[in-house]
């Protein structure tokens, strides 16, 4: 039974879609089941995983909006299934509003598909809207990317007030699965004040692995790749496989 984690954070360019893709291939690559719903209508999940968005007849706009059923969504990919977004997900947010169960859509899909996966990621737009609000109500729990940069802490304390009032009112069983460090710099006192900070604020929740500035990260999604296939030797594979096995070993899956 599947585990539906919502990648997640307000603020952009933290590495939220980047971890979303290389979480999703290298648990599929340690053997995991793992589905990632690209509910952002940029498409950058989408294309990360080597899908050509202008060639998706079906994807999480029309298993959103038009009921398309979840199985007829899901392209699969060397790295992982991955339900494929387009532009078409811009207009999305408009059309929920006057839909019935408008915060639960996504739930109602994801919850047919959670037999079929071990993992279920989403990746969320960088905003906190409707759609974000689809993937909250849909998650058991939520990953936070946190960019090691000065005003990483304090978009986090919005991020908190909004979980707590999903918790309150729509979702009460949502928990935080972990917050993962990105665009670390361990040359720089910032970058290290910033982590003490975020696992100050977040004891126990905060991966070991931290995800380290690296050219190659930056440059395989214009390949289509995750970094594990792009180079799988580089500084950027190794720690997003370190923190797909810390997952494994929290859930109990890797003993060694």
């Amino acid at each position: 039974m599947a585990k539906i984690i919502a990648v997640v954070n307000q603020k952009g360019g933290v590495g939220k879609t980047t971890s979303a893709v290389n979480l999703t291939a290298a648990l599929a690559a340690a053997g995991a089941r793992v589905l990632l719903c690209d509910f952002d209508p940029q498409a950058n999940a989408t294309s990360g995983l080597g899908v050509e968005k202008r060639q998706v007849t079906n994807g999480a706009y029309e298993m959103v909006i038009d009921g398309v059923m979840p199985e007829k969504c899901i392209v699969k990919t060397e790295f992982g299934d991955v339900i494929p977004s387009t532009a078409a997900l811009a207009g999305a947010s408009v059309e929920l509003i006057s839909l019935e169960k408008r915060e639960y859509r996504l739930k109602e899909q994801l919850d047919l598909l959670r037999y079929a996966y071990d993992y279920i990621f989403i990746d969320c737009p960088p905003s906190l809207e409707l759609l974000t609000l689809n993937a909250l109500c849909a998650a058991d729990s939520i990953l936070i990317p946190v960019q090691c940069e000065y005003y990483a802490l304090e978009g986090l304390s919005d991020l908190m007030a909004t979980l707590r009032a999903i918790k309150r009112r729509l979702n009460p069983k949502l928990e935080i699965f972990g917050v993962l460090l990105t665009m670390y710099d361990g040359r720089t006192n910032f970058s290290n004040q910033v982590a003490q900070e975020v696992r100050r604020h977040f004891p126990g929740k905060v991966f070991a692995s931290v995800i380290p500035r690296n050219v190659r990260l930056a440059e395989a999604p214009s390949h289509g790749l995750p970094v594990i296939a792009y180079d799988k030797s580089s500084r950027g594979a190794a720690a997003y496989l370190g923190v797909a096995e810390e997952i494994l070993r929290r859930e109990g899956a890797l003993t060694r």
